[in-house]
């Protein structure tokens, strides 16, 4: 098969498209031939820089999103068959003795993508229990994103936030994946929705995935017009996975006293931020990591999405053997929405 190869760590040119093996299928496994993969700051920019929290044997296989046909199956696997359409779960239950991460749920799990070898290729090979079904009315394309980011919205507006009609939630980098999902999960919930992007057109963007009000931090104080939104009272609820030092103490000052923030990533780059301590304890304010979804949360998910109206921003979809250019496009952080990369398109 042909795949996207990263043999060393460092610039885009890291990566090399090169013939390799086919993945033997274990008794447990599926084969599936990736229709769609996408391009993820954290954990395939970073992990290609070797600037995220873990360091991958080379050479190595990114990609944690694959959506794909499964075109064989193993010996013990009965719940899924060759020519389904699936997702492919970013966290793959392992026995190994020392598993990167434990999900409630799942337990112990690698990583597809960063701890094993990921969906960059014409194959991937994972568990398939940890496939889910794609709903007939999504693409791959789609599908990838919002298997991606959905999940881990849903647990971060309703789990984390709590979110009601009665919430303000700000949303920043709101045409991430992450962000756009945040926005749906909000405004399902039935909440007023302020969403904050780096240019006037992404803006615009997060008013069509339903947001209410849209503030552009580059050229406006995003204290001050979230203020203005909320009667100075400040949002109760925020979703911030972007940590801009230069915005993340104005996100701090628009919050609401005993308000919540949650954060899944620092897609800025800079791992520390400015933070006004004052203000966090004299409004009792609360700040949480939760880059998961629930358990079950992946599933939920795609029932969603299978009863219409989630929405996705995918700015391009390129060939794998372009993989080096679509990571310059999304360091570039020119377009608007997810960069897809599509193997069947080689």
């Amino acid at each position: 098969m042909k795949a996207m190869l990263m043999k060393e760590f460092g610039g885009p040119d890291a990566l090399s498209y090169e013939e390799i093996d086919t993945p033997a299928v274990g008794p447990d496994d599926v084969l599936v031939e990736v229709h769609a993969v996408s391009i993820n700051r954290t954990f395939d920019i970073y992990l290609r820089e070797n600037t995220y929290a873990y360091t991958p044997d080379l050479p190595h296989i990114l990609g944690v999103d694959p959506s794909g046909v499964i075109v064989e199956v193993g010996e013990k696997v009965t719940d899924r068959k060759v020519g389904d359409r699936v997702f492919c779960s970013l966290f793959v239950p392992t026995t190994r003795s020392n598993p990167y991460m434990a999900i409630p749920g799942l337990g112990p799990v690698d990583f597809l993508g960063v701890t094993i070898w990921g969906g960059n290729a014409q194959y991937v090979r994972t568990v398939a229990s940890r496939t889910v079904p794609i709903p007939n009315n999504l693409t791959f394309h789609e599908a990838t994103v919002i298997g991606r980011h959905l999940g881990t919205a849903v647990n971060q507006v309703e789990n984390v936030l709590g979110v009601s009609g009665d919430d303000m939630v700000l949303v920043m980098g709101a045409t991430g994946g992450l962000g756009a999902a945040c926005i749906q999960v909000a405004k399902w919930a039935g909440a007023t929705v302020i969403a904050a992007a780096g240019s006037d057109d992404r803006v615009e963007a997060t008013l069509g995935l339903g947001a209410d009000y849209g503030i552009n931090y580059r050229s406006q104080d995003l204290t001050e017009e979230v203020l203005k939104l909320t009667d100075g009272k400040g949002v109760t609820g925020v979703c911030d996975s972007v940590a801009d030092p230069a915005t993340f103490n104005q996100v701090i000052h628009s919050m609401a006293r005993g308000a919540t923030l949650v954060t899944a990533g620092n897609a800025s780059g800079t791992a520390d931020v400015p933070l006004s301590v004052r203000r966090l304890y004299l409004y009792m304010l609360k700040i949480v990591g939760e880059p998961r979804e629930a358990p079950g949360g992946l599933e939920e998910a795609f029932v969603r999405a299978g009863k219409g109206g989630v929405k996705v921003l995918i700015d391009q979809v390129m060939p794998l053997s372009q993989a080096a250019d679509a990571h310059r496009r999304v360091e570039s952080r020119e377009g608007t929405g997810k960069v897809v990369l599509d193997p069947t398109l080689d």
